[in-house]
This record gives structure tokens, C-alpha cells and sequence, in this order.
């Protein structure tokens, strides 16, 4: 029996977006018997010429995309060459699911994320932080909900990600999921590793990500200054919780140590150091690098304080920490209370150890980096960035100063 075959494209006009794309479907024809399946692309209906099974018009953009149909058509055609010279019956399920790769052990994308996901979690507290896993399912997630919206199926084969999907991503981040510019970066980039995985194993032939470029934007960070920080130490607030907090903040201050770092702080991490004095040295939480501190006096004055709190008593933690929701919140209460306009948080605290506590009182950046943990030099370097401009802006100040005394010293002159 003669074999009857045909490719066809077509917008499917029922499921038209809000912008009048429509996604573009293959529909193979064997002997009367359809199968069909979504080619991940969009079309606007307007455009689209049914006679030809193409789009209408010469942009580089509908240049690409008829290439691309074409692409497909291609390759169908070329399976069922091989289907026939191989005398196995043809249907035209058979040739879609061959196009698609599922009658081979190509492998998918999330189940990829998923797999590495499920190691990674394995690993907390050996090679990973809560957070870092953490961060891995988020990126997750985002990109899930991405292919749902963008190609309507629940996964894609892995050798389906290119450049055109990769900027998608980052588009999508930014507009449907609101991600600001570094938040974005940093999310592609946890799913630059699955990808990195999947080339490394051979279960790609290129590195889609090998044209995608992207730098993280310098943001300027908030610090305390030193009248703020007197502030807060100054007051005492009427509750006991809004004491606690101040001083596990005021803690990190002068210390430089994260949340994650404060909060699992034992009486085993004070040592006694080169100069006698008692030092903090333990590893960081996110980068499993150590960090080094000399207890300067209002940190140990907070050690003593809580040496004989009940959490202390029960526990080998060196101060009683709340959950970083709890602290962030009373943090905003005592912002108010000191009336302080910034975005208290407590990783504020560290920003302030780098900036005012040590590089404006002239300890070297190198020291700096060394208690701050940092794996480079260059990440310690931004404070110092910072520290340039507070400079700069004050001799601006003192500048307008003296203009204004010297203007006013002529104007005697010319008086007189």
C-alpha cells in the first residue's frame, strides 16, 4: 500500500494570547491520520500566510522564523526517508515521537534541574548551605512556570534550549516575575550549571550559553553611620525582644558575621588569639571560607551579657538568635524608634563593619577581606568604593563651604 505524507503548519487560533500571538503547531499527515505538536514559537494571526504555511514579510525576525519552519520540515522529511528505507511502518505518531525524542534516551530538561536539585540537598551542611539549595529550587521553579507559559507543556528536551530561550528566560524574569536586573542574572546563572552538566555528559552537542553575556550592575549598599550606630546603642527600648535584637545586631556590626553565621555561633568558636585577646574564628556559612575576628569590646561586653541566657544555659549557641523574619521585622521597629531612614535589615550590620567600623577607621582592606571571609579581594573592594565616595561627597561639602567664605571675605574687601 502506497504511502500517503504531509507536513503542515498553523497557528492555533484558540489559544491567542493578549498580544494576538497564537503558538505555531506541525501537524504530520499519514494516510489520513493526524498527529500534531507545538514548535514553541508564537505567530501573530495577522501575519500569518495560510496558502504558503509561512509568515508573511522580509524582517530578520520572520526571516528566522521561516528558516526555522523550514528546519523542522526538514528533519520530518528526513525520518520518514529512514522510517521507509528501514521497512518500518510508518505512522505518523511514529515520526513525531522520533522528531521529539522520545523514542530515545534523550534527556529532559527539569528532570535534569530536579536530579541535581535532589544531590544538592543530599549535601547541606557538606558542600552546600540551606540557602544555596534554596536558591536552586527557586531557580527552578521560575524555570518550569517559563516553559508552561511560553511553549504550554510541562517539559522540553534539553537539547531544545538555545540562545533565543535563555533570553526568553531573562525577559520573563524581569517583566512577568518582576526580578530586579541582579536577581535575574543570578537566576540564570543556577540554571547555567544544569546546562553546564548536560554538555559535560554529552547530552548536548554546543553550549547554548557560550553567546549569552551578562554582568551583575554594582549596586550601592546601605551602611550605618556612626551617629546612627550610637543611636541605637544609646536607646533602650521599653521590650525585651527589641533589646535582644539591637544587640545581636549591633553584635554584627562589629563583628562584620551574617545572620547564618551569628545565629549558629558557638562558645567553641572564641578562641584565644595571637595578641591574647579572644577572637571569633569560624567558617562561613555561603562560601565554606573561614573568617578570622579580634573581639573588639562592645561585642564581648554582648557575649557576657548573654552568657547566662537561658538559650545559652541549654544550648552551646553563644547568643540567642531569632528566626531572620523576626529580626528583619523588629529590626524595621527600631529603625523608627531611632529614627532612622534606612532599610534596616540585619545584613545591614555587615555592610557597616566593612565601611564604617574598619575601612574608615583606616584598617587595611586586605585585613578587612581576611574577617569578612571573602574568597576575593575584589569583592571587599566595592566597600572601599563606597568609602571613596562618602569621601568625596564630604570634601564636595567642605568645598562649597569655603567658596561661600572666600565670596563673602571679597565682598568685605570690596566694601571696605
Amino acid at each position: 500500500m502506497q504511502t500517503t505524507f504531509s507536513i503542515l503548519f498553523y497557528p492555533r487560533g484558540n489559544d491567542i494570547d493578549k498580544n494576538g500571538y497564537a503558538p505555531i503547531y506541525a501537524r504530520i499527515t499519514v494516510n489520513g491520520k493526524r498527529s500534531e505538536f507545538s514548535i514553541r514559537r508564537k505567530v501573530q494571526l495577522t501575519r500569518w500566510n495560510s496558502d504558503a504555511g509561512k509568515i508573511r514579510g522580509t524582517t530578520p525576525d520572520v526571516r528566522e522564523l521561516n528558516k526555522y519552519l523550514l528546519s523542522i520540515e526538514l528533519k520530518i522529511n528526513k525520518i520518514q526517508e529512514q522510517l521507509s528505507e528501514n521497512n518500518i511502518l510508518i505512522t505518523a505518531e511514529k515520526i513525531k515521537n522520533v522528531y521529539l525524542g522520545k523514542n530515545s534516551n534523550q534527556k529532559m530538561l527539569l528532570a535534569i534541574f530536579q536530579e541535581h536539585n535532589d544531590q544538592v540537598n543530599e549535601l547541606i551542611g557538606k558542600d552546600f548551605s540551606a540557602g544555596t539549595v534554596e536558591r536552586y529550587k527557586t531557580a527552578m521553579k521560575h524555570v518550569t512556570d517559563y516553559i508552561l507559559k511560553e511553549y504550554q507543556v510541562k517539559d522540553i528536551p534539553v537539547r531544545e534550549v538555545d540562545l533565543k530561550f535563555i533570553t526568553g528566560f531573562e525577559y520573563y524574569l524581569k517583566t512577568t516575575r518582576n526580578c530586579a536586573h541582579n536577581s535575574a542574572i543570578k537566576y540564570i546563572t543556577n540554571f547555567k550549571k544544569i546546562i553546564r552538566i548536560a554538555y559535560a555528559n554529552d547530552w548536548i552537542s554546543k553550549d547554548p550559553f557560550i553567546h549569552w553575556k551578562a554582568k551583575l550592575k554594582i549596586v550601592d549598599r546601605e551602611f550605618l553611620t556612626s551617629d546612627e550606630i550610637q543611636r541605637i546603642v544609646e536607646k533602650d527600648f521599653s521590650t525585651d525582644r527589641l533589646n535582644q535584637v539591637k544587640d545581636i545586631f549591633i553584635f554584627s556590626c562589629f563583628t562584620g558575621l551574617a545572620y547564618a553565621d551569628v545565629k549558629k555561633l558557638t562558645k567553641n568558636d572564641i578562641v584565644i588569639g595571637i595578641d591574647g585577646q579572644n577572637w571569633i574564628k569560624t567558617k562561613r556559612t555561603k562560601t565554606d571560607t573561614r573568617s578570622n575576628i579580634p573581639i573588639l569590646s562592645i561585642p564581648q561586653a554582648i557575649i557576657d551579657k548573654y552568657e547566662v541566657h537561658q538559650e545559652s544555659l541549654d544550648t552551646e549557641l553563644l547568643l540567642p538568635v531569632l528566626s531572620n523574619q523576626k529580626m528583619n521585622a523588629y529590626l524595621k521597629e527600631i529603625a523608627d524608634l531611632c529614627e532612622i531612614n534606612k532599610n534596616l535589615t540585619f545584613h545591614l550590620a555587615r555592610h557597616t563593619f566593612a565601611t564604617t567600623v574598619t575601612l574608615t577607621n583606616g584598617v587595611p582592606i586586605e585585613s578587612v577581606s581576611k574577617m569578612l571571609g571573602h574568597k576575593s579581594l575584589r569583592t571587599t573592594q566595592h566597600y572601599a568604593k563606597i568609602i571613596d565616595k562618602k569621601v568625596s561627597e564630604d570634601m564636595n561639602a567642605l568645598r562649597l563651604k569655603m567658596d561661600a567664605i572666600e565670596q563673602n571675605n571679597a565682598k568685605k574687601s570690596i566694601n571696605q
